[in-house]
């Protein structure tokens, strides 16, 4: 009876490791699937002109996404500049300050709905509050959506990476008179500084290949600006545009598009590993 609930143990075992790296090897796959194809399809037609020209038609080969690209950064960017200081102001004060346990319920719990909320509903309501009154799309109102998404990515990190920072570590600060500000600037935010970067670099990833909330916000312009009360031009908008383009050349450029994102959160990624590393 023994050896034969031993041997079922066993198989049972067997069976489940076999599973686990099955899938574990599926997934891998999946992902070389999609990191060579996104290669193998972007990197056909990919030079310079991609950079320095707009989009010239479809008929011509030196067609490019320096406005797309232009426009995509500044969203990011200005999506970040709003975002981070908010969402790390409020995960700052859920996990050092405040002490109601009924708010700090309430805040996460509107924020685990924000962050999992899907990205167009989030479009859709930027579209009736700015977009609607102000009779136009433009480059702000895109970032107000993206800055929405990010919001409650850099809260929930920051919660979660100062909830790992040792009592005894800001014991200690306290107990040699520093005060609460100087404790968290100086002590928490540098023993979870790591923890913090990648919640940060991830959420900004995450905005970089957002599409739906642009459809609805800054637009699909072709047009290069630098001025956010335009409409504004983004690569996520453009790779799906031209995918389903039957011109050849807006095809390649879809891909030419895919290939730019992708590789922009692999660096941003592989970057921020080696960043971390080096600071341990």
């Amino acid at each position: 009876m023994h050896n034969a609930n031993l041997t079922r143990r066993r198989i049972i075992n067997v069976i489940a490791l076999s599973l686990s790296y099955i899938f574990a090897i599926f997934g891998v796959l999946v992902l070389i699937f999609i990191i060579g194809a996104v290669l193998y399809k972007g990197l056909q037609h990919f030079g310079l002109h991609l950079f320095i020209n707009d989009d010239l038609g479809p008929r011509d080969p030196a067609s490019g996404l320096r406005a797309a690209i232009v426009g995509q950064i500044i969203l990011a960017i200005g999506a970040s500049i709003i975002s981070i200081p908010i969402g790390l102001l409020a995960g700052t004060f859920l996990r050092e300050y405040c002490k109601n346990q009924k708010v700090l319920n309430i805040v996460r719990m509107c924020g685990d709905l924000l962050n999992s909320m899907p990205t167009i509903i989030i479009a859709t309501f930027i579209y009736a509050i700015i977009v609607v009154p102000t009779h136009g799309f433009s480059g702000y109102a895109g970032i107000l959506a993206l800055s929405i998404i990010m919001i409650p990515i850099v809260l929930k990190t920051t919660d979660d990476m100062l909830s790992l920072v040792p009592d005894n570590l800001k014991e200690a600060a306290m107990a040699l008179g520093a005060s609460r500000y100087k404790m968290i600037t100086q002590i928490v935010y540098r023993a979870a500084r790591n923890g913090l970067l990648t919640g940060i670099l991830l959420a900004f990833c995450r905005v970089s290949g957002e599409s739906a909330p642009l459809l609805f916000t800054a637009s699909n312009s072709q047009i290069l600006t630098f001025n956010p009360v335009n409409p504004m031009p983004s690569l996520s908008i453009w790779m799906y545009n031209f995918a389903t383009n039957p011109e050849h050349i807006y095809q390649t450029l879809g891909w030419n598009a895919a290939f730019l994102l992708t590789a922009f959160i692999l660096i941003v990624n592989i970057g921020t590993r080696l960043l971390i590393a080096k600071k341990k």
